[in-house]
């Protein structure tokens, strides 16, 4: 986060992750500038490297989410490269981590239903090249969702 962002850049940066979609004005009136104003601000964070986009956040009710939790066989860049470029040209993984400690990847995959999953889990994790062992935890009740980071204390 840049160092020279102001209060009403915090204010703005944070309405635009709760709804990008709302207009300048009502933007401007929120934050008490003009919408040429707000407009400038936008463009700089987006010229900055920000505001990397704009999208559309579905509801993901309907969904089956899936928690997989990933285990390789081998500790090489190669390996994991192969591991990385396999899992995400599944167009139903949803987010997906390297992280630290006993594991090295969480993936979250999201279909329509539970045979969908079943088959995807077969596609995409069975065959995953590299792969160990994964097991997989099932969302009951999404309690929080949100693609908003905070932009003040960074």
């Amino acid at each position: 986060m840049p160092a020279n962002l102001d209060d009403t850049d915090h204010r703005l940066l944070d309405l635009l992750q709760r709804d990008s979609g709302r207009t300048l004005a009502a933007l401007g009136e929120l934050v008490g500038l003009s919408p040429s104003a707000v407009q400038r601000r936008i463009d700089r964070y987006r010229a900055s490297g920000l505001l990397l986009r704009e999208v559309a956040v579905l509801d993901p009710a309907p969904a089956l989410l899936a928690v997989c939790l990933v285990t390789l066989d081998q500790e090489s860049p190669e390996t994991h490269n192969r591991f990385r470029e396999w899992v995400l040209a599944a167009p139903e993984v949803q987010q997906f981590y390297n992280v630290s400690g006993e594991h090295d990847y969480v993936v979250i995959l999201a279909t329509d239903d539970m045979r969908q999953h079943r088959e995807t889990a077969d596609r995409v994790m069975k065959n995953a090249p590299h792969l160990r062992r994964y097991s997989t935890m099932f969302v009951l009740d999404p309690i929080k969702t949100t693609l908003a980071v905070p932009t003040r204390g960074r």
